[in-house]
């Protein structure tokens, strides 16, 4: 427990936080969205998201406006979330004013349609900060628009990247002074105290992939991987699978066996559950193929106390320290993941110690202090200051 400065109700600021994917929509920007707007709540701020709608049936709540219709694109090989609104702009401007907004945080803030909506919006009476999650070698709608994007990105106060490759990939467009903060995560929620969902079954090898069911997830890789490994391991190994996506139904609509490893898939599972998953895992693989700015996943695995092995890509360098809290190996090189596989298989105690270096990388994570990393540059942009009184808040939980 240590003491961290809480503003005074004449200081608090009033934030909108813009974006496309917001929940039952599941991902990691949800995520995002959801906890630092818990946390900036916490120290004092008045906070508003403003999201699309999936069905008829998305709750609505204080602090939570939606706005027409959600609709997946595909781009840059993966789907893109698209919200379709007649007005849309003023709508958001009307939301603004009944909030009293000061400053919008946007993210994605150069995709279409809800984020660039909320650009205009703004005007010139409010602070508007980007935050830029994507990572790629390239993008062609960037390519095509990118005169009329630049002059929105010119619009933007601040712009945050939530990694290095992020902030490389949206800099070769767009130039300028970027800041990173990355992506933070539920030190509690995701804890080694979290009870698990079902024990795997006496002797086996428990591996949990968490994520979307496509190709650029690695999926088909990991299955290549599994024979692999289970050929040289003497335990059965147990392939649990979370996510939705094409693959799922195209590849896995049953358990099934694969040289002897039992493959199971969940789906979709509530956010309630999903840190029981986690902990009802001895091996957590991540094998995406590329374009991920940051690792998400890996962050809960390892705050889960779970060991990791994931793809020795840009994004998830920036997490993992290879053999110290995790395992990196070449993606798309299933021999190479089931060389991962079958050394953290036989050797448990090694587990152990990439679970517990995973929770200390993680701690360092914590929500709690990635919010105020983003409260520090809301201040910035406002140009305010602030007199505090000291509260006691749980800074992060070990």
């Amino acid at each position: 427990m240590v003491h961290i400065p809480r503003f005074h109700r004449g200081d608090a600021v009033r934030i909108a936080i813009v974006t496309q994917s917001y929940y039952p929509k599941p991902g990691g920007v949800t995520e995002v969205v959801h906890y630092s707007a818990r946390e900036l709540r916490r120290l004092g701020h008045r906070v508003t998201i403003i999201t699309t709608n999936y069905s008829g049936l998305d709750a609505q709540s204080p602090g939570l406006r939606r706005i027409g219709r959600n609709m997946l694109v595909p781009v840059n090989g993966a789907w893109v979330n698209v919200t379709i609104a007649l007005r849309m702009r003023e709508k958001l401007e009307r939301i603004f004013r009944e909030e009293a907004i000061e400053i919008v945080q946007t993210h994605c803030p150069l995709v279409p349609t809800l984020p660039l909506s909320a650009l205009r919006a703004a005007g010139r009476d409010l602070k508007v900060v980007g935050t830029f999650h994507a990572a790629a070698e390239s993008n062609a709608l960037y390519r095509l628009f990118r005169n009329v994007l630049d002059r929105r990105a010119r619009r933007l106060d601040a712009r945050i990247a939530v990694s290095e490759p992020a902030h490389a990939f949206a800099s070769l467009y767009f130039p300028g002074q970027y800041e990173i903060i990355p992506n933070g995560i539920d030190c509690g929620r995701f804890s080694p105290s979290v009870s698990p969902i079902e024990e795997p079954e006496s002797g086996s090898i428990r591996i949990l992939y968490v994520g979307r069911m496509d190709q650029r997830k690695g999926v088909p890789y990991l299955l290549k991987a599994i024979p692999i490994a289970q050929r040289r391991l003497d335990a059965k190994i147990e392939l649990l699978l979370v996510g939705e996506g094409e693959l799922r139904s195209k590849l896995f609509p049953r358990p099934f066996r694969l040289h002897g490893a039992e493959i199971r898939t969940v789906g979709r599972v509530d956010p309630e559950q999903l840190p029981g998953y986690y902990r009802s895992a001895d091996i957590v693989c991540s094998p995406a193929t590329g374009r991920e700015s940051f690792g998400i996943v890996l962050l809960e695995a390892m705050a889960s106390e779970v060991p990791v092995i994931a793809s020795d890509i840009p994004g998830f360098r920036r997490v993992i320290s290879h053999g110290t809290d995790g395992l990196l190996v070449r993606p798309k090189d299933p021999a190479a993941l089931a060389e991962a596989i079958v050394r953290l298989g036989v050797n448990r105690s090694y587990r152990k110690e990439l679970g517990v270096m995973g929770r200390k990388k993680a701690l360092q994570y914590d929500w709690s202090i990635i919010a105020r990393r983003l409260e520090e540059t809301f201040l910035r942009v406002l140009g305010k200051t602030s007199r505090h009184q000291t509260t006691p808040v749980r800074q992060s939980i070990g």
